[in-house]
């Protein structure tokens, strides 16, 4: 995966293993947070992802024409960002990827899975609020947010 810095706009390949962690940019040496939004992924990615994960993954199956989903996007960036670091959000578009949603059952959406190592926890259709979806990822074992002491 390429993650441009926000520091000096290098591109940096980030292996899928440490999407959720925290790195350094190769060129200026700044620190790379985890990713905090939504990743528009294809299958390639979606099976790199899906075998390196060492946390919990949010799917969310969509499409650019389907007015629910549209209203489900804010909901599934502010998750993203809640969860950076103990989950990842990947976005798959269905017009563009539909081998993949046929492997998950999507006959709707917006259509939520949420996997640990590969196993689906939850598959859920409609549209859900934000909360929603981070309890889901709670219950595929996320791990609390650390609190300051």
């Amino acid at each position: 995966m390429i993650r441009t810095c926000p520091s000096c706009q290098t591109k940096n390949r980030i292996p899928a293993a440490r999407l959720s962690d925290v790195g350094r940019c190769g060129a200026c040496k700044v620190t790379l947070p985890p990713v905090a939004e939504p990743l528009e992924v294809d299958a390639a990615e979606f099976g790199e992802i899906m075998r390196s994960s060492k946390v919990p993954v949010l799917v969310d199956f969509w499409a650019p024409w389907c007015g629910p989903c549209r209203m489900a996007g804010p909901e599934v960036a502010r998750a993203a960002a809640t969860v950076a670091g103990r989950a990842l959000v990947l976005k798959v578009n269905t017009d563009q990827q539909p081998e993949l949603a046929g492997r998950f059952g999507v006959r709707g959406i917006p259509h939520f899975v949420v996997l640990r190592g590969g196993q689906v926890v939850v598959s859920q259709a409609g549209l859900v609020r934000g909360a929603q979806l981070i309890d889901w990822l709670g219950r595929a074992g996320m791990k609390p947010k650390a609190t300051a002491a």
